[in-house]
């Protein structure tokens, strides 16, 4: 099989699991995105490794996970917002392990660990804020809004590889990414508008001005998300966050844009009262 038809193939395969999740329902999306997040943060803590930084990686998997799932089950209104307290003690035991571990860089190791929790875990934990909407009497799962952003992040992903390939000429950030241009920046950004307003004629819960909001944020953010993704990875040494998709990389990889965008649009919607 040549690269071009294997990465096509993955590329289709991880974008029919991450949609096909959010439309089959509420268990699909819970086990899909619960397996994104681990995979996610076990590439984040072995890349450490090159650093001769041992982040506690099964401590900090399961403390991730396990707010995803308190997030799922509190926003899906199975359980009370004062049992999330319970982290408190459970994070505060990253410093406890680690006196434990005796490995030369005790304070890298725990810095990571935290670091992979705050830059991974919490993104994809606020994903159950958006998909479960509560009233006074229940509540539902809606996956219209979270679609919506995804689809407007692969918009200016596709928008900025487009224009950057056949027009780039103005270097965005040489220094991390000699690849990214302004013309390609653009180009996300004029995709990310279109995808927007015909996202709006078909969700139709959130007008247009809400959806160029939302896509201009995601493409802003997102630029800065694939670029502090890529410094982590230059400041490694390496290409590529793994190997779990042939010819795209890592799930880090596939998912960098998200990591920054994903909470300031939560604050957005939250803000303008839409979940």
């Amino acid at each position: 099989m040549s690269n071009f038809l294997l990465r096509t193939v993955s590329g289709v395969l991880f974008v029919a699991s991450i949609i096909g999740a959010l439309i089959i329902g509420e268990i699909s999306f819970l086990i899909v995105y619960a397996a994104v997040l681990i995979l996610s943060m076990y590439e984040f803590y072995t890349l450490t490794h090159k650093a001769r930084i041992k982040p506690q990686i099964f401590l900090g998997i399961l403390i991730g996970l396990s707010l995803f799932i308190a997030s799922y089950l509190y926003a899906n209104g199975y359980i009370e917002g004062i049992l999330l307290n319970g982290f408190i003690p459970i994070i505060m035991s990253i410093f406890i392990f680690e006196l434990y571990r005796n490995h030369r860089r005790p304070f890298h190791n725990i810095a990571f660990t935290y670091l992979g929790i705050l830059y991974i875990a919490i993104p994809i934990s606020l994903f159950n804020f958006i998909v479960f909407n509560s009233t006074s009497i229940n509540t539902t799962y809606s996956f219209d809004i979270l679609l919506g952003y995804f689809f407007l992040i692969w918009a200016n992903d596709t928008g900025a590889y487009l224009f950057g390939v056949s027009i780039g000429k103005h270097k965005l950030f040489p220094r991390i990414s000699p690849k990214k241009s302004w013309e390609g920046f653009f180009g996300g950004i004029i995709f990310t508008t279109i995808i927007a307003w015909a996202i709006s004629h078909y969700f139709h819960n959130i007008t247009f001005a809400h959806w160029l909001m939302i896509g201009l944020i995601s493409a802003i953010a997102g630029v800065f998300g694939d670029l502090v993704e890529s410094m982590y990875k230059r400041s490694l040494e390496v290409k590529d966050s793994g190997k779990f998709l042939p010819g795209h990389g890592g799930i880090l990889d596939r998912f960098d844009s998200i990591y920054l965008s994903a909470p300031l649009v939560f604050a957005y919607l939250k803000l303008m009262m839409l979940v």
